[in-house]
């Protein structure tokens, strides 16, 4: 079976490199990113800034000095009023948006009849917000990191980029050991304007994440959290004597599962998503939980209830 199908039906369907399905791009197509701070970008788009410029959607009135463009003048103002009055419009201005995806080999983990495997669906996630960026001519830049940023695709503007994106995540292979601080806060990883960055990853480190988001933060950044875990580590069915190995460190623990450990598990897994939510709440981060057995569909759906998409 194809790996994108994988416990998702839309996979058997898909078209744009074997990650979303037509009828998801289609969705796509007519949404938008939602961020809370109108951004100036470099090149003039389709998102509102804090700038007056030539869109045209009326903004306000200003009396004329030299220098002005006549061609704004409102000559039933003058007419009225006897004063020369510019027309201002908003500036329509391109957001810089960047995609940091997972590649440490945890994000291998949860492929099964429950679900495909996390780096799986953190592409495809990935792909999707790319596309509805480029279609509101937002530039798109993506990273995808371990314990540093090993593949990058520079920034690109348009829809016709959107096979470059698909491409480029489709054929990124995960690497191993990951190390989030240390990918994300060295300055080559940083965007070099303000802008929006969105990370996808299980955040399943012992530490590390907090100086990762401070890191986007100071670099100007509005930030929104994607947590992908699978269904395995949200709701375990293990029972008896096992043995549990680490996929990144390759080191092993025998285990007797009871129903016990498992409340005690489950506890342990919802205290941590939640201390990450409150995190990312307290300081402006939006925040969404991602498990990869839901269909993507579903998933965009919940992206647009919490406000991450219009």
């Amino acid at each position: 079976m194809n790996e994108a199908g994988a416990g998702n039906s839309e996979g058997t369907k898909n078209t744009a490199a074997g990650l979303v399905s037509q009828e998801v791009l289609l969705r796509l197509e007519r949404s938008s990113l939602w961020a809370k701070d109108r951004i100036r970008g470099t090149m003039q788009g389709k998102r509102r800034s804090k700038q007056m410029g030539s869109s045209l959607d009326f903004a306000d009135y200003r009396l004329y000095t030299p220098g002005d463009d006549i061609r704004q003048l409102d000559w039933n103002a003058y007419w009225r009023t006897g004063k020369p009055f510019i027309k201002l419009y908003m500036d329509e201005q391109e957001l810089q948006v960047s995609l940091y995806v997972d590649g440490s080999a945890s994000m291998k983990f949860g492929a099964s009849s429950r679900g495909v495997n996390k780096y799986l669906f953190a592409r495809q996630l990935a792909a999707c917000i790319g596309y509805t960026a480029l279609c509101g001519y937002d530039r798109v830049g993506i990273g995808v990191f371990s314990d540093r940023l090993y593949a990058r695709l520079p920034m690109m503007r348009g829809k016709a980029s959107a096979q470059r994106i698909f491409d480029f995540l489709a054929r990124t292979e995960s690497r191993e050991a990951g190390d989030i601080a240390a990918a994300l806060s060295h300055p080559s990883s940083l965007p070099v304007r303000p802008g929006m960055s969105w990370v996808f990853s299980d955040f399943l480190y012992e530490s590390g994440v907090e100086q990762a988001l401070s890191s986007l933060l100071a670099a100007g950044q509005e930030i929104a959290v994607v947590q992908v875990l699978s269904p395995e580590e949200v709701d375990p069915e293990l029972f008896g004597d096992l043995r549990l190995i680490d996929v990144e460190s390759g080191s092993g623990k025998e285990v007797a599962i009871s129903g016990k450990i498992i409340k005690e598990y489950k506890a342990a897994v919802h205290q941590y998503t939640e201390a990450l939510r409150k995190y990312c709440l307290e300081r402006g981060i939006a925040y969404q939980l991602a498990i990869t057995d839901s269909p993507l569909s579903v998933t965009i759906t919940e992206f647009r209830r919490s406000g991450l998409l219009k």
